[in-house]
């Protein structure tokens, strides 16, 4: 299963995203866990430990690695680069494993005003995704910021489904569909809605009643331990068993989704 996660800034995306990895890696499922944001915090989430993170790098700020296989040269624009680089190497040469969950770095590709073309760096990033999502079989899951930058039209069909996160407000619904015009320009019509943060059935029912026509597949709870779990340097999951059973459902609604669409819509629902 390839599931990519995304919401605006601090909605919790990477706490369910850790939260989801430790449910697939208890059902004894290999997990790829990817940093996509461009301040890298997965790592923390899932609880690795500071010594492998020290030696990890986002793959987008590996000037060398870029040249090499895009065949440029660091910092040089507008010029002819490889549009097929070999990546199928970078998921294991520049990850880090922890407790069965290998752990990716992609970072963001930089605009710089009259910098000219930076094709070099975002074709290596695409290429790597597309590899990953074609053609690696273990569960993968994207921690994206609020967009898309990473995936193409070459990929979105192979993202079993995006997880839009949202908060029980406004505004946080209006990125949601922001998001959801992005993901169906290339075509990623698979989106869901997961709510984060919330304290009440009140706030379940709001995110429902205002849904930027997307399904909800749950929530999770405002809970304390994620900031307890946060200066441990734990998972929130090994703190917080309310939060680990909802991941646990969230995930067990979007498979019945997927199969219920796979089927036809001739599946019953799960309890």
């Amino acid at each position: 299963m390839k599931i990519a996660l995304t919401g605006r800034g601090g909605v919790g995306k990477t706490t369910l995203t850790s939260l989801l990895a430790y449910t697939f890696a208890r059902q004894g499922r290999e997990v790829l866990a990817i940093d996509a944001d461009p301040a890298p915090s997965l790592g923390s989430a899932l609880g690795f430990p500071e010594s492998l993170l020290r030696d990890l790098h986002p793959v987008a700020e590996m000037r060398d690695l870029i040249a090499e296989r895009t065949g440029t040269k660091p910092g040089q624009y507008g010029s002819y680069f490889q549009l097929n680089p070999r990546v199928d190497d970078i998921p294991e040469r520049f990850s880090a494993v922890h407790r069965g969950i290998r752990l990716l770095q992609l970072g963001s590709v930089e605009k710089k005003g009259g910098s000219g073309c930076f094709c070099a760096e975002s074709t290596l990033l695409k290429a790597l995704v597309r590899h990953i999502l074609f053609d690696l079989d273990e569960v993968v899951l994207l921690d994206f910021y609020a967009g898309v930058e990473h995936l193409g039209r070459a990929t979105a069909d192979s993202v079993d489904a995006m997880l839009v996160l949202v908060e029980p407000t406004r505004r946080s619904l209006s990125t949601a569909a922001q998001i959801r015009d992005l993901a169906r320009d290339i075509h990623l019509d698979r989106l869901f809605l997961v709510g984060s943060k919330t304290e009440s059935a009140a706030d379940a029912d709001f995110i429902a009643a205002h849904s930027p026509g997307l399904p909800l597949l749950g929530c999770l709870s405002l809970d304390p331990k994620v900031r307890e779990a946060d200066r441990s340097g734990l998972p929130p999951g090994d703190l917080s068993p309310t939060l680990a059973a909802e991941a646990a459902a969230i995930l067990a609604r979007l498979k019945w989704e997927l199969e219920f669409e796979r089927r036809g819509r001739q599946v019953e629902p799960v309890a």
